[in-house]
């Protein structure tokens, strides 16, 4: 590994603490913004430091990709909306990835110039990183492309593919295992990149677009384990530490995420699950169209919630799509002057990734402390007068906790059907992301108000006032 200077040494350090702590910040949504700029202060200690390497080559180069990327991040941060930023998190994260590929690929070809060997070392440094580093950089491209539309939802599997996966697996071995130990071992490096890449697309194909945010946070961990490696190959302190944190953050965090699910990480990759949702979506409401629900008209539900003494509000995806997080602020607020105790109960896999409705609520100035997630929330609905969701649909269907064969089963939900009235704001009786009809619509304490979610809540705010 090569020496750096100390005062570089003792700036990686300075960002490796920044980053721990950014990271323990993004704990609680109090400290979250706090956290993501120490965090992001970290990173830029650690771009200086490295600026100011004495004898740095290609400074040129690297001050006009400096801008290049720092214009496009600040685009992206403006311009993405918050419904589409699991795409926009895949499409970084690819970035990352192939970023730490380009780089062993390159490092290992200049250990190898002449047909010298790489070393041991060096050589499984480079070949970890650009293994990783492609599997993350196409497998997020693959994942960007189902949340966007651009490549189908459904799983695409491939005849005998358990097999063809197999193969591609030993293939990758083998030639990795040629590039460190055969002269010259450039071609077989490739050949493995190449084969990394194409095994990604094997992997990510199969698996449902409901499931693309744990994908693309195994990915995220994928890119840190990457980067890690790439730090090896450089000697660079920094991206050994950094690419560390994000293998272990994104590898916890999926690990949540299947764990709210009820499922684990080989169901996630394997089963499919989720991504027939179209199909399923059409059986779903025509069976639940045959079924009795019952309706509420604006005027009505105003009069129910501003006459209750509490009111939990279930945010969901309709919500974030429909982009209804300030309206609904404002109808909590109103509530909450006429007495009522509101509240908000978020579940930790709501919307397309972990914190996205925190993100949302965060975004139009809702009080942290009227934040609850399931475990402090779920043995309050009993007492609470109403439950208000919106556009949130597998995270309250009741299936989850007795049809056993329901493929949600044993998933964690918001016990939301235990309240004396619940309203479900949504634009029709179709399923959500896991293609199931949801046992809540139909019972007796439930009502419907059928709409886009900001027009309804605007709606609701006018006739309150009204009152």
């Amino acid at each position: 590994m090569n020496a750096v200077p100390t005062p570089t040494a003792l700036a990686y350090l300075l960002s490796a603490v920044l980053f721990i702590v950014g990271l323990k910040l993004l704990s609680s949504p109090a400290s979250a913004r706090r956290g993501n700029q120490v965090a992001a202060a970290g990173m830029g200690v650690s771009v200086l430091a490295t600026l100011l390497i004495p004898d740095l080559a290609n400074m040129p180069i690297i001050l006009a990709t400096l801008v290049l990327g720092s214009a496009a991040g600040i685009w992206g941060a403006r311009a993405v909306k918050m419904t589409d930023m699991p795409q926009m998190v895949a499409l970084l994260n690819g970035l990352g990835g192939g970023a730490a590929a380009i780089v062993s690929v390159l490092e290992f070809g200049a250990a190898t110039e002449g047909g010298a060997s790489p070393g041991l070392k060096a050589g499984l440094s480079a070949v970890f990183g650009a293994v990783i580093g492609a599997l993350s950089f196409v497998g997020s491209l693959v994942a960007f492309g189902k949340l966007q539309g651009l490549v189908t939802e459904k799983p695409v599997r491939l005849p005998f593919q358990a097999v063809l996966n197999t193969m591609l697996i030993i293939g990758l071995i083998t030639a990795a295992s040629l590039a460190i130990t055969r002269e010259p071992g450039m071609p077989w490096f490739v050949l493995m990149t190449g084969a990394s890449a194409l095994l990604a697309i094997l992997m990510v194909m199969p698996i449902g677009g409901a499931d693309m945010p744990v994908v693309i946070s195994l990915l995220n961990s994928f890119t840190g384990l990457a980067a890690a490696a790439t730090g090896f190959v450089l000697g660079n302190h920094a991206l050994i530490i950094s690419g560390t944190l994000v293998g272990a953050s994104g590898t916890l965090l999926t690990q949540l995420m299947c764990k709210a699910m009820n499922r684990s990480l080989a169901n996630v990759l394997f089963a499919g699950f989720g991504g027939d949702s179209a199909a399923a979506a059409g059986g779903a409401a025509g069976a639940a169209a045959a079924k009795p629900h019952r309706e509420v008209s604006i005027d009505d539900a105003a009069v129910l919630l501003a006459h209750v003494q509490s009111l939990v509000i279930v945010p969901g995806y309709g919500m974030a799509v429909a982009q209804a997080q300030h309206s609904v602020r404002e109808l909590g607020e109103m509530l909450a002057k006429r007495g009522v105790d509101v509240r908000y109960a978020i579940h930790p896999v709501a919307g397309r990734m972990p914190g996205h409705m925190n993100v949302l609520l965060a975004e139009a100035n809702v009080p942290y402390d009227q934040l609850f997630d399931l475990e402090q929330i779920n043995p309050d609905f009993e007492r609470t007068d109403v439950a208000l969701i919106l556009g949130a649909n597998d995270v309250v269907n009741p299936a989850a906790r007795s049809d056993k064969t329901s493929p949600i089963y044993g998933m964690p939900i918001l016990d939301a059907d235990r309240a004396r009235h619940v309203i479900v704001v949504k634009r029709s009786m179709n399923p959500g992301f896991a293609g199931i009809d949801n046992a809540l619509y139909y019972e007796s304490r439930c009502s419907m108000l059928f709409g886009d979610a900001r027009k309804v809540v605007t709606s609701l705010i006018e006739a309150v006032k009204a009152l």
